[in-house]
């Protein structure tokens, strides 16, 4: 199986580490050092970069996760748009969470002090919502064992108890099928399958979860009418979820915008076929191998396997990119992987 992407992607290595961070196209890169280079002449004038550019990137996820660009709040980072839905919560409210889920779904969360975190197995996550429940936080898929949660069930728990759900697609977007309205928010931070810049996040939400949100970092770039409201209060803030807009990293999101359309160009439905079925060869050969790797429902591209630590060094040696998470080897398919690479991470385990 060959690559996606062509000559956009140029690894010098076998990167199986995007679980950590993506590679960026030669499209993005060109992106980015077109704006530094601009910055450093003072060829654009008046500021660093170009909200045309954060609003093609909103605008390109949107369509990767099928909703309106209306819905969807650009920022750089998932903790921080986390710790806005956990602002909103009322006091005494009942947070329901995956046991073992990345620390920046959860600690904005623990921190306020007066809400009631519950933490439960992923795989009993959905029969343990209750009617108290005010919401439940999971990832779509597990940061450290690439587990996929039964998003079906998930939703139909909290739907019947009245519960708002919170989704981090964080290890799934860009390689599993995502849509976003679903829940009553997504977080997606940018610069792992999606293929961005450190720097780029992006929250949806519902237009009824909304009206309960506070834009509590609200600044210009809040308002509806961009340059009109750059001294004193803002006077209208956007209608739209662009009212939770963080101040963007331009060069972040200039390269962003390139990565996004790439997706968009080659598809999620073909990335995922890409992805999970390389996943899969790699899972038959470590079973080849005597190595038993964690059990996921459905496919997954993300394969952890315990009992690995020690030839993390090995394959580091060999100039193939994993990561050892919660005590296992993380590997990480994506677009630019292929069969060769598959095969090259067993021949070290097997030497």
């Amino acid at each position: 199986m060959d690559t996606l992407g062509g000559a956009e992607f140029a690894p010098d290595m076998t990167y199986l580490n995007t679980s950590s961070c993506g590679l960026l196209p030669r499209r993005s890169v060109t992106a980015v050092q077109e704006l530094a280079e601009a910055n450093a002449t003072g060829r654009r004038g008046e500021g660093a970069g170009s909200f045309e550019s954060v609003d093609a990137a909103r605008h390109s996820f949107a369509r990767l996760t099928g909703v309106p660009a209306e819905r969807v709040a650009a920022g750089g980072s998932v903790s921080v748009h986390v710790g806005l839905i956990a602002a909103s919560m009322p006091t005494g409210a009942e947070v329901l969470f995956a046991e073992g889920d990345f620390s920046s779904v959860i600690t904005p969360f623990v921190v306020r002090g007066d809400l009631k975190p519950r933490y439960v197995p992923l795989e009993k996550l959905a029969e343990e919502v209750r009617p108290d429940t005010a919401l439940v936080a999971f990832s779509a898929v597990q940061s450290a064992d690439g587990r996929i949660a039964d998003l079906d069930a998930v939703r139909a728990a909290a739907a019947a108890h009245g519960a708002r759900t919170l989704l981090d697609a964080s290890q799934s977007a860009g390689w599993l099928p995502l849509d976003a309205g679903a829940y009553d928010y997504t977080v997606t931070g940018g610069f792992k399958f999606l293929l961005c810049p450190r720097g780029t996040s992006f929250l949806t939400v519902t237009e009824e979860a909304q009206e309960s949100l506070v834009p509590l970092h609200a600044g210009w770039v809040s308002g509806e009418d961009l340059y009109g409201n750059t001294y004193g209060p803002v006077e209208r803030l956007a209608a739209s979820a662009r009212r939770f807009d963080e101040p963007p990293s331009f060069l972040a999101y200039h390269g962003a915008e390139q990565s996004l359309a790439l997706l968009e160009e080659i598809g999620i439905e073909t990335i995922h076929a890409h992805d999970t079925a390389l996943a899969a060869r790699f899972r038959a050969g470590l079973a080849g191998l005597g190595y038993e790797p964690v059990p996921v429902a459905g496919q997954s591209a993300i394969v952890s396997v315990p009992g690995l630590e020690h030839r993390h060094p090995d394959l580091q040696r060999a100039l193939v990119a994993v990561s050892v998470r919660a005590g296992y080897v993380r590997a990480a398919f994506h677009l630019y992987n292929s069969t060769a690479d598959v095969d090259r991470a067993l021949d070290v385990l097997a030497g």
